[in-house]
């Protein structure tokens, strides 16, 4: 464990953040978690994926 990690977490234990914080963390943490179960169990859709444009790569003979 990094000593940057404990004194931050002694912080926090002193302060802890306010409950709209808490809030907000919790409501980030819920939607990325919904998102990696619809990439997983429906799939990610072509619409959204990236097509790689430019210039082609050589080909050597």
């Amino acid at each position: 464990m990094n000593i940057r990690f404990l004194l931050r977490a002694k912080r926090w234990a002193a302060r802890p953040p306010s409950e709209a914080m808490f809030k907000m963390v919790v409501g980030i943490i819920v939607f990325c978690v919904i998102l990696f179960a619809i990439e997983k169990f429906i799939g990610w859709p072509d619409w959204l994926s990236a097509d790689r444009i430019g210039r082609p790569r050589f080909v050597r003979n």
